[in-house]
Order: structure tokens, then C-alpha cells, then sequence
């Protein structure tokens, strides 16, 4: 065997063995993102806790864990149902996406309010903002560990 068709032959196996070690580490992410994943599901991104409620519905003082998708509204098909006279029936929604969440009003007749302040389209809120949705405020806030 001439040195030509011994190198070819080092540079394919070579070749070969650093395409099986890229299939190991790819392997070896998807595990620790799946392990991450499994470990993370059972806990709640956050929650709201009710500030005013004149009618009694969500309960003055309740705590209420959120989805990373969660629907505000008199309706009951909500994740939240607000029982007040001046809320839509699909009001608003709350969406966990990346690290921040968002608020948008979904069509409200009364609108829908962070610190205050109209929402207009989507609107990014921190924990500590207060939402309100008619006569109802409502406080996000980190999960309790």
C-alpha cells in the first residue's frame, strides 16, 4: 500500500468518527433539554393575585396559577373566569413567551388596563403590574417556591 491510499483511507476514518461523535453531543443536548423539560412542567410561570373585586368573583385575596397561555373573560370556557358586568367575554389573554409575559385585550368593550394605562395590541407586563378588566384588579406575581 502506497502513503496516498494509507491517508485517504486515516482521513476516512477520521471523517467517520467525527460525524458518530456530532450524533453523541447532538444526543447527548436533546437529553438534557428533555431532562430540563420534565423537570420544569409541574411548576406554575406565575400567578395573579386578585387586589379588587366588587362582585366577589375571582375572590378578593385568591392566588390563581397561570399557563403559559391564559384566557381572561366572564365566559367559562376561560382559564379565568371574571364574573363582572363591565368584562367581555373573552377580555383578554395573558401569554408567557421567551422570559416576559404579555397582555393583550382581545376586542374588549370596557378595555383592558395595566397600571392604569389602555392596552393597545400585545403590551408587555412585569410582575408587580396590576391588570384590570372592568371593576376587577388583578396583581401578577412570581410562583411561590
Amino acid at each position: 500500500m502506497d502513503a496516498f491510499t494509507l491517508t485517504l483511507w486515516l482521513l476516512r476514518v477520521a471523517f467517520v468518527i467525527c460525524i458518530y461523535f456530532f450524533f453523541f453531543l447532538l444526543l447527548r443536548a436533546l437529553a438534557r433539554d428533555l431532562r430540563s423539560t420534565v423537570n420544569s412542567a409541574g411548576r406554575s410561570l406565575g400567578r395573579l393575585i386578585v387586589v379588587e373585586s366588587p362582585q366577589g368573583q375571582p375572590t378578593l385575596g385568591a392566588s390563581i396559577p397561570l399557563d403559559a397561555i391564559t384566557s381572561l373573560g366572564r365566559d367559562v370556557n376561560n382559564s379565568i373566569t371574571v364574573d363582572d358586568g363591565f368584562v367581555s367575554a373573552e377580555h383578554a389573554r395573558l401569554t408567557f413567551r421567551g422570559r416576559a409575559w404579555y397582555l393583550e385585550d382581545r376586542g374588549s368593550t370596557n378595555g383592558t388596563f395595566v397600571n392604569g394605562q389602555p392596552v393597545q395590541g400585545v403590551v408587555p407586563v412585569g410582575y408587580g403590574d396590576e391588570l384590570q378588566l372592568g371593576q376587577v384588579r388583578l396583581r401578577l406575581e412570581r410562583t411561590q417556591p
